[in-house]
């Protein structure tokens, strides 16, 4: 008879649509079976996730014995984002998510059943050990993903009171996109592993290119830009809100559809704006470096660095969000007149021009419809796909993205056709309930 922890690791590759695991993710397999302490070093996009979850499984064999791993991480979208992943493995393991900003009342009915994985922010996690509702005496397994944006964001304060409480896992994986991230003495990290997989070499799938304004602004450089690329999800990092909001209005006045991301906003319209951005509907974001960790999104095909990054491995983490997981992507770095070119600009980039845009930015083919229910009304992705097709007129085929959250849903349709849908599920229940339909603002 096989080993159980191979067949489960064979059954969760094969979930998740892989052919085999990268060399990275075989040699986390192999280390993590003996290695108690492991600092990973891995580019975003190159399956770092996956690597760190894979000893979740061998933490899991023994079944009913509480949370046996919890995975600590610097944002909600990251810790959702990693919830994700783990149910595409299809083990049947139970995993929650607690953050700040989610209901306390909720996540505490989803621990009276304690998960095997725990995944969360910092302060939410604290919270949750310091009342109780979470049992450290059962956590073998701490991972601290991205571990130098937690300490960056000022949570060592929490990752500091958290390890006071699993003072002595018989595991602790430390993640980042980079090298160069320093741990604190309180982590106590002596004689770890190290798997290193960080490089300066070219990502595969990747181009890097250098665009120069004629003058100081390069508002006009941007539209151009954008109106040239003229399709694909594409990032626009900026370094303060300030500009986002800035570059928000010129793209407003010119009517190209688009959003916003930072941390002035509340946590439901960075959420919905996440959600637009992955289906389509609006495929420009225009974002701080907030959204340069955390989005495991696969088809961002252009980051746009409309303010130069501040340092490299800032740079670093913002391009990680294109070419991940073998696809292609384009960096674009634009700079005016008098700017000088960053000194981490790599040796492959390569100076360019943009041509006169001649035709306008096209409208996107999704829209998104809202619904005012989700998950604790028992919605899911099968109910919504029933009603669009046999109420709605809508094909199998013309039906995008589908995001299910507690008490709201979310669905890509296309966007010729949203109005009329909207008129035609007026009335229409889903669960034998009425339900309020909209296209989402």
């Amino acid at each position: 008879m096989g080993n159980p922890y191979s067949l489960i690791v064979e059954k969760a590759v094969a979930n998740l649509g892989f052919e085999s695991l990268n060399p990275m993710q075989s040699e986390m397999l192999k280390i993590s079976k003996k290695a108690k302490q492991i600092l990973l070093f891995s580019p975003t996009g190159s399956g770092k996730t996956v690597a760190f979850l894979l000893p979740v499984l061998e933490k899991a064999k023994v079944p009913n014995a509480g949370t046996k791993a919890l995975v600590v991480v610097p944002s909600r979208e990251l810790a959702l984002q990693i919830e994700q992943v783990f149910k595409s493995m299809g083990t049947g393991l139970k995993v929650s998510t607690c953050y700040g900003g989610h209901k306390v009342k909720t996540e505490r009915n989803n621990l009276i059943e304690a998960p095997v994985l725990l995944i969360g922010t910092p302060g939410r996690i604290l919270y949750h050990l310091e009342k109780g509702t979470v049992q450290a005496s059962t956590i073998d397994l701490l991972i601290l993903d991205e571990y130098d944006k937690s300490f960056e964001f000022g949570f060592e304060r929490e990752i500091s009171a958290i390890l006071a409480h699993i003072p002595h896992p018989e595991q602790l994986i430390l993640t980042s996109a980079t090298r160069s991230a320093t741990v604190p003495d309180f982590v106590k990290i002596q004689n770890p592993q190290i798997l290193d997989y960080s490089s300066s070499e070219k990502p595969a799938g990747l181009e890097i290119k250098l665009l120069r304004a004629d003058e100081k602004d390069k508002l006009a450089l941007l539209m151009n830009l954008l109106a040239s690329i003229n399709s694909g999800l594409t990032l626009v990092f900026c370094n303060h809100r300030e500009a986002v909001e800035r570059i928000s209005g010129l793209l407003m006045e010119n009517g190209i559809q688009h959003n916003t991301y930072h941390g002035g906003h509340e946590q439901p319209q960075r959420e919905r704006a996440l959600i637009k951005f992955r289906n389509g509907s609006n495929p420009i974001l225009v974002t701080t470096d907030l959204a340069s960790r955390g989005l495991d999104i696969l088809d961002v095909q252009n980051i746009v660095h409309y303010q130069p990054a501040n340092s490299e491995t800032v740079f670093i983490h913002r391009n990680g969000r294109t070419a991940r997981m073998e696809k292609e992507g384009t960096v674009w770095i634009l700079l005016s007149a008098d700017e000088r070119i960053p000194d981490y600009v790599p040796d492959y980039c390569i100076e360019s021009t943009v041509p006169e845009a001649k035709k306008l930015i096209q409208e996107p083919y999704f829209s998104t419809l809202y619904f005012g229910a989700g998950k604790k009304d028992k919605i899911s992705k099968g109910d919504i796909v029933g009603l669009l097709i046999q109420k709605g007129g809508l094909l199998k085929d013309e039906i995008g993205l589908i995001n299910i959250l507690d008490y709201e849903s979310f669905a890509a349709v296309p966007a010729v056709k949203i109005k009329k849908m909207i008129q035609l599920l007026s009335s229409e229940k889903i669960k034998n309930k009425k339900v309020k339909i909209a296209c989402s603002n």
